[in-house]
């Protein structure tokens, strides 16, 4: 071949994009039972409807959630707890004054839970197929045959098959990107001779703390009330009342010829049924929200706005591309990668932080953490999604209603975490790079200056050290310390002198003055602890690598060089602690105790180390399990799904693939064939 032949072959080579429908369609999630933890969902960040086998809620009544859908409990009627004035928290002993936090005081623990478990997120309603008319209870789903079910991650769709009395049954379903609405099509002559029909469902909430694999009580009807409003021959609205909480289910149906008819419920339930006898055919739409909308979108319409949704989606930010790496590890890594993308934008996307089990059941009564915020969102910026990311960040988001200072109230540990208090600084940074311009600086502000502001305050000048101290009372990011004894934690040292610095430098990019008070705690803040040329959990802790308590839980100390970058001021971090320290926690850490995004942040570190090979070990480690459709397994510690861990990894992922400063570029390993398109270096 002639050199100026080889001209145009390379161009195209260097040209040539990653066929992003492949790889995502490679690994759609394909189910022939239903599982008995995890649903196949769609949805939209907002709302997210999860399915059984059947392509409905039919045997597994998995939950329809928003981000909307509140409720509370009514208040404790024991005199003295009878409002939230009446909560007041417990006084610790903080560097020889008493100060009040939120945690709860036996005095009043009735209003202290109260205000724990409300309010709490609810199903919104369960749908699902009634066999033989009105009654299902008789068949089960073992007795369905041919049961094949698929979820096109690329448009956004579930495809469900299976037979019945020797009839096969077709179902699509989708969710209306842009509201609370889902659409289902579904082909049968079961349909026709009125052996298929479609059931509505309302269940009553609970207070449990977890509320997985399912979420809801059928039982407790008399509980609540559910009316019939408006009803035609192809429409209906059903009103849901739960006291302090009110919606209506709006339903519209398409049966071709034949007119469908919804019957309300006769035996005391809150079911009620669509049959369409003599045709089969049927679509229908139903939309869950607490006001009327303008319009409701028919199923054309709303799968039409799903294949243009989902398709920009993936087409739009990074990508990886793994496929041609003839190793399994690479191959688990893409099909975790790819469903994990699919996952966080049908469960985190939201218009407010996502909860750690998203939209498929409840954790923690259905709120978020405020930890965990940074987990679950900064992956959207690293993979270039950042209208994902802004959404889910509102400027008003420090703080929100309905968690405004209880969403993490506890009796023994959230009020005593700090950890957390750095992320706005982390986001707007962030941000920053993306698009440095004074609207950017404007609108994080006034966040970092009040966060600052209490950072410095909160720092305490120990008069025997001349340094400034973190702590005690409080608790560092593994939870399972003395707070009593806990005091320069490694990593909240370090994410402290971070985010000074990054607020230090927002006021000079604004041409402001920052408070003199910032640069004074930041540039006399306690020196990071180094025990046996190691860096330990916090300063003074006995037997950081020979008691099996203290190499639990989060091993955050190595955060300090993955999730963050090297400090811009101070002490620089020695290579060699670093060194010595992932070394130990490879050889001692207790990982089988350990869950969630700790391996994502072992292998961070371990790629900040030149480590690649390691990162990959850490994020196939055999606690850091998801199942067939990617959903992150829980295990002991939390429930399934545990979101946290899906955002991890695609953090993780997004630092191999794009690198970070001072060493931008790929770093998987070696004798891996990857292509990665449109990744920007991290900090």
């Amino acid at each position: 071949m002639r050199a100026l032949d080889i001209v145009p072959l390379l161009c195209a080579l260097v040209e040539a994009r990653i066929d992003r429908q492949r790889v995502v369609q490679t690994f759609n999630p394909r189910r022939t039972a239903s599982s008995p933890e995890t649903p196949l969902q769609v949805g939209n960040g907002n709302f997210a409807f999860g399915t059984d086998i059947t392509g409905l809620q039919t045997f597994s009544p998995f939950a329809t959630m928003s981000t909307w859908g509140w409720h509370n409990f009514s208040l404790p009627t024991t005199p003295g707890q009878t409002s939230i004035d009446d909560y007041h928290g417990t006084e610790w002993w903080t560097h020889g004054r008493l100060v009040q936090y939120n945690m709860a005081n036996p005095t009043n623990s009735e209003i202290a839970d109260w205000l724990r478990e409300n309010p709490h997120r609810i199903n919104l309603g369960t749908i699902g197929f009634s066999f033989s008319g009105r009654n299902s209870t008789t068949v089960t789903e073992s007795m369905l045959g041919d049961k094949e079910q698929t979820l096109d991650m690329w448009s956004g769709a579930i495809y469900s098959s299976f037979t019945h009395k020797n009839a096969s049954v077709k179902v699509e379903t989708w969710a209306d990107p842009n509201s609370d609405t889902i659409a289902v099509s579904v082909e049968s002559k079961l349909l026709t001779s009125g052996d298929l029909a479609i059931f509505f469902d309302f269940p009553y909430p609970t207070n449990d703390k977890f509320g997985a694999p399912f979420v809801g009580a059928f039982n407790l009807t008399d509980q609540h009330t559910t009316t019939l409003g408006e009803c035609g021959k192809s429409y209906a609205t059903i009103h849901h009342n739960l006291a302090t909480a009110e919606y209506d289910l709006r339903l519209g149906w398409d049966s071709g010829r034949g007119d469908g008819k919804l019957a309300s419920p006769t035996d005391g339930s809150h079911r009620y049924v669509l049959s369409v006898n003599g045709t089969d055919k049927l679509r229908f739409t139903a939309n869950f929200a607490r006001s009327k909308p303008a319009s409701q979108s028919s199923f054309d319409e709303i799968a039409t706005a799903s294949q243009i949704w989902w398709p920009t989606y993936w087409s739009s930010g990074a990508f990886i591309d793994m496929t041609a790496t003839a190793n399994a590890n690479a191959t688990e890594l893409q099909r975790r990668t790819i469903q994990s993308q699919y996952l966080v934008a049908v469960n985190s996307a939201s218009n407010c932080p996502p909860q750690e089990s998203g939209l498929v059941n409840n954790g923690w009564f259905g709120k978020f953490h405020m930890e965990m915020v940074l987990w679950h969102n900064l992956q959207f910026a690293r993979w270039n999604h950042f209208p994902l990311l802004s959404r889910s960040l509102p400027p008003d988001l420090y703080p929100s209603p309905p968690f405004r200072g209880l969403s993490r109230l506890d009796a023994r540990i959230n009020t005593l975490l700090i950890w957390q208090q750095p992320h706005p600084m982390y986001f707007a940074e962030i941000e920053y790079r993306h698009a440095p311009t004074t609207e950017t600086l404007e609108k994080w502000n006034d966040i970092l200056t009040a966060t600052a502001d209490f950072m410095a305050s909160f720092a305490f000048l120990n008069g025997s050290t001349g340094v400034y101290d973190l702590g005690p009372p409080m608790y560092p990011v593994s939870e399972n310390t003395n707070p009593n004894a806990t005091v320069n934690p490694t990593f909240e040292l370090a994410y402290w002198r971070f985010g000074f610095d990054i607020a230090l430098s927002w006021k000079s990019r604004l041409g402001k003055q920052a408070p003199s008070a910032w640069e004074t705690v930041r540039d006399k803040l306690a020196p990071l602890p180094i025990t046996d040329d190691t860096y330990p959990v916090y300063e003074g802790i006995q037997g950081m690598w020979t008691n099996i308590s203290t190499v639990q839980d989060h091993p955050a100390m190595s955060g300090i060089f993955g999730l963050l970058p090297p400090p811009r001021s101070g002490p620089a971090l020695n290579r060699t602690t670093l060194e010595n320290t992932a070394a130990k926690i490879w050889d001692l850490w207790d990982l089988d105790e350990s869950f969630g995004w700790d391996f994502p942040m072992l292998a961070m570190n371990s790629l900040r180390l030149g480590d690649s090979q390691r990162a990959v070990e850490y994020l196939l480690h055999s606690t850091f399990r998801f199942d067939d459709a990617g959903y992150p397994v829980g295990g002991t510690r939390v429930p399934t799904p545990y979101f946290p861990s899906s955002s991890s990894l695609l953090l993780a992922m997004a630092m191999m693939a794009g690198g970070w400063d001072d060493a931008e570029g790929s770093h998987f390993p070696e004798s891996w064939n990857v292509v990665v398109e449109d990744f920007v270096p991290g900090l």
